[in-house]
Parts: structure tokens; C-alpha cells; sequence
């Protein structure tokens, strides 16, 4: 039987618009890199609201109290103690709550308490004579001060460590770079804040903390709907890997063992591929070698003026910033590992360098407080780039449903020793004896950097493969060979006798 034409005719091909389809979807659903900025206007009116009230609380606290450093002292204390202590429990939150929740909370437990901080100050400032009142807004102000350091914990680990992450795969951004641009904007702010609070404090402290007070109640909204529209174009930054629903008999356990879960999530740090990289970058806060209050009061002690350490904390700040701009390049170039090692090798080079010096000149005069400023400003080229590594490897071993309590766990262990540092130079008080603390915090970078070394032996395997880092020509050149793609290959396929 004959088919009709129409029957037996093949059927025309149809265009393939599968591709084009695909394309189309994905230019859709790709966010704007224009997210990005929102994203660091953000994070700087965050940073900078945190290094002003950080840096002016303090010297706010020194006019009002003239003559002593025991509020100040005890002002930074408590504010530290309480990170230590309740760091944990606001990481919990982070992994376990929306990510939009946990940073609008942080934001507003930020704004809100340093608001209320700088209006308790205006009294104090006021009046300081009647004895228990005064000890009574002093009491309340550390404990807004606590509330608001847990916050700013809060909003620096959901942003730098879990946002960044998630943002960085979906705009196809390097992530090396998008931590290194966070970190420039935290530098910056460190050295500008608290230097645009100084000049205004020396025109009128009352005014200086008006000033406070307006950018936190100005800037929350900002703050507020600048994240928002970041959550909003980024639709992964809503899926969340939830952890095991929570059975009745699970809450009841729970509630029968609250040691356990308070220790559960220390367990999960110590046990994390990163634990020993994240422990060697904590250590490195038990230090007086920086320009923060110790080393600064040292420096004056030997007649340096304030603008001397004004300069020295910008050519610092300059250091700094190049490191930011170092780092990311070593890590695409030769991997997190090992640039990590050698950025923790410079700033123990440096640091004994300068310790060398400081103990030829006997710990005295301006000679010896020149060899630490020297180290210290060399030091900030292996630390921040060290951090940055450091970093780098939390972010690539820590699961996403662990990441914020991983965090916040190490901001707790950075706040202890941080604690640490600030009783050394309470136990040796005197000029004379600074000595003693800058021995310790050498000794403290010295064991960060055996600690990383571990990691970088648990890691690799080894510590130095340098047949495969240089390769010699014929004519006697050297020449680099793996990217760090090809390294990681490397390193899974390597036999075992090659390790050095």
C-alpha cells in the first residue's frame, strides 16, 4: 500500500535553540557585578563604624576618667572576655538561622548599643562626681559594649566567611580576590577611623561623640537594605544545607546535656582539616607587637611624639595594603599552603630581626624602639598575608552548614589570646620591662609558625618539594612549572617516597 507524500516526507529539522536557551538563562540568572559593590558598601560602613566606636570609646574614656587607664583597661577586658566566651553560641546562629536574618541582627545589634553607648558617655562626660551612679553607667556601658563586639563577630563571619564564599562562585569571582578587596576596605578603616575621631576629639570630645552617635543612627539603614538588595540578587545565598531534623527525643536530650552541645561545636574545630592553619593565625593576637595601645604607650614613653606614630602607622598601613595585593597573587601562583608558609616565614624573619636589634640596643632609648617599629612594619607584610591564606583555607575545608561556628570558634581563640596579651603588659607594667612581652610574643609567633608547618606536613604530605616547585633547563634557567590546579593533581597522584 502506497504512503501519501506528507507521510513518507522526513520531518524537517528543527533549530537547536537548547544552547541558546541555556546561554540566555544563565546571562539571566547571573547576577549584576554591580552586587559586589553593595556588597562592600556594606561591609565599609560596617568596618567603619566599628574601628570609630572601637578606637573612640577609648579616648573618650580617657577625658572622662583623666589620670587613669583602670576603665579603659577594664572597658577592653570585659568587651574581649565576653567575645571568648559567647563567640560560639553567636556562630551557632549564623549556621542555623537565614543568612539575611543573622546579618540584618548583627547590623542592628551593632547600631543600637553604640547609639546607646555614646548617650551614656555624654552623661558621664558630664558629670563624673556622684561615685555609684557613675560606676552604674560605666557598668552598663561595658555591657553594651560586649553586645555590640558579639556583633560585629556576628556580621564579620557571616559576610567574610560564609557571603563571600557563595557570592564569589556565583559571579565567578576569584575568591582570593573578593577576600583581599574585604580586607583592603578593613585596612583602610582601621588607619582612617580612628584618626578622623582623633582630630575631631582634639577640636571638642562632646562633638566627637555626637559625631559617633549620628553615623550608627545614619548608617543602619543603609547598612540595612544595602544587604538586602545583595540577598536579594543573589538567590543561592537562600539555599542553606540544613543540618538533621530536630525529633522531640533529641530536644530532650538536648536539654538534659548542655556541656555536651556548648562543647560540640570546639569538637567540630579541633577535628577540621584547617584547625591547626586557623589555631597558628590566633596565636599570633598574644602580641605587643603592633600599634595598638601597648606598643603605642611604649613608644611614648621613650619620646616619640604622636605624630611620629601617626607616621608610622601609615607607612605600616601601606605594608599592609601591599599585602593585600601580594597575596592573592601567591595563591593562584603556588596555592594557600604555601604561600601561607612563606608569608608566616617573613613576619618570624622580621620579627626576630627587630628583636635582634631591640636586644643590642639593651631595650632602651629611642634606638630600641626603632628596631620594633622597623620589624613591626615588616612583620605586616608576612601577617596580613598570612591571614589572607589562612583564610582562604577555612573557607575551602570548612562545610558551609559549619562555617559560621567554625568562625566564630576561631574569634574566640583570637580574643583569648588576645586577653593573654593585654595581662602581659599588666603584669610587667613598667617601660623598663616591656622587654618581657615582646619576648613572649615572639615565642608566640614562633609557635604559630611550627603550628602551620604541621598543617603544612599533615597537608602535602611534606614541607618542600622544590624538584616540583623548579625545574632546571639545559641552560641552566629555572622555570616554574604547576599552576595551583595542576599542584593539587599533583599532590593526589604523588607516591609517598617523594616526600622530603
Amino acid at each position: 500500500m502506497d504512503a501519501s507524500p506528507s507521510s513518507s516526507a522526513p520531518p524537517s529539522p528543527q533549530p537547536d535553540n537548547s544552547l541558546t536557551n541555556d546561554t540566555t538563562q544563565d546571562a539571566q540568572s547571573t547576577p549584576d557585578r554591580s552586587v559586589l559593590w553593595k556588597l562592600y558598601l556594606s561591609h565599609t560602613l560596617s568596618t567603619w563604624n566599628a574601628r570609630t566606636f572601637e578606637f573612640g570609646a577609648v579616648i573618650f574614656l580617657a577625658r572622662i576618667f583623666p589620670g587613669t587607664l583602670f576603665y579603659a583597661s577594664c572597658y577592653a577586658l570585659f568587651r574581649s572576655f565576653a567575645a571568648t566566651l559567647f563567640s560560639s553560641y553567636i556562630g551557632t546562629l549564623v549556621d542555623t538561622r537565614s543568612r539575611l536574618w543573622a546579618v540584618r541582627q548583627s547590623i542592628i545589634y551593632q547600631r543600637f548599643p553604640v547609639a546607646s553607648s555614646c548617650l551614656i558617655l555624654l552623661v558621664l562626660l558630664k558629670s563624673t562626681e556622684a561615685r555609684f551612679q557613675t560606676i552604674g553607667w560605666f557598668g552598663l556601658c561595658v555591657a553594651l559594649a560586649c553586645i555590640e563586639k558579639l556583633a560585629f563577630v556576628g556580621n564579620t563571619v557571616a559576610v567574610e566567611r560564609d557571603w563571600a564564599v557563595v557570592i564569589a562562585g556565583v559571579l565567578n569571582v576569584k575568591r582570593e580576590d573578593l577576600n583581599s578587596g574585604m580586607r583592603r576596605i578593613d585596612l583602610v578603616c582601621k588607619l582612617v577611623a580612628p584618626l578622623g575621631i582623633s582630630l575631631v576629639d582634639g577640636y571638642s570630645t562632646k562633638v566627637a561623640i555626637w559625631v559617633v552617635f549620628g553615623q550608627n543612627a545614619l548608617s543602619i539603614m543603609f547598612e540595612y537594605f544595602a544587604i538586602a538588595q545583595v540577598y536579594n540578587a543573589v538567590p543561592e545565598l537562600a539555599q542553606r544545607k540544613t543540618s538533621e531534623p530536630i525529633s522531640a527525643t533529641s530536644t530532650e536530650a538536648q536539654t538534659t546535656s548542655e556541656p555536651r552541645s556548648f562543647l560540640e561545636p570546639w569538637k567540630s574545630y579541633i577535628h577540621n582539616p584547617a584547625f591547626l592553619a586557623s589555631f597558628s593565625l590566633s596565636l599570633l593576637y598574644l602580641t605587643v607587637l603592633s600599634f595598638a595601645s601597648q606598643m603605642t604607650t611604649y613608644l611614648l614613653t621613650l619620646s616619640y611624639t604622636s605624630i611620629h606614630i601617626s607616621l608610622f602607622r601609615l607607612i605600616t598601613v601601606v605594608v599592609e595594603l601591599s599585602a593585600t595585593c601580594a597575596a592573592p597573587m601567591l595563591i593562584k601562583r603556588i596555592g594557600a599552603v604555601r604561600s601561607g608558609l612563606w608569608f608566616i616565614n617573613e613576619q618570624l624573619l622580621s620579627v626576630v630581626l627587630a628583636i635582634g636589634l631591640f636586644t643590642l640596643a639593651q631595650g632602651e632609648g629611642k634606638i630600641a624602639g626603632g628596631a620594633l617599629v622597623v620589624g613591626v612594619t615588616l612583620s605586616r607584610l608576612g601577617l596580613w598575608g598570612f591571614d589572607l591564606s589562612v583564610q582562604y583555607l577555612v573557607q575551602e575545608n570548612t562545610p558551609e552548614a559549619t562555617r559560621g561556628s567554625f568562625s566564630a570558634i576561631e574569634a574566640s581563640v583570637q580574643s583569648f589570646f588576645e586577653l593573654l596579651s593585654y595581662a602581659t603588659t599588666m603584669v610587667f607594667a613598667k617601660p623598663e620591662q616591656f622587654k618581657y612581652p615582646v619576648y613572649i610574643s615572639a615565642g608566640a609567633i614562633s609557635i604559630s609558625a611550627i603550628c602551620f608547618a604541621s598543617f603544612v606536613r599533615q597537608k602535602r604530605g611534606h614541607l618542600l618539594h622544590t624538584s616540583r616547585c623548579l625545574e632546571r633547563k639545559a641552560k641552566g634557567r629555572y622555570e616554574i612549572l604547576p599552576t595551583i590546579e595542576e599542584e593539587t593533581q599533583l599532590d593526589d597522584v604523588a607516591p609517598a617516597t617523594t616526600s622530603t
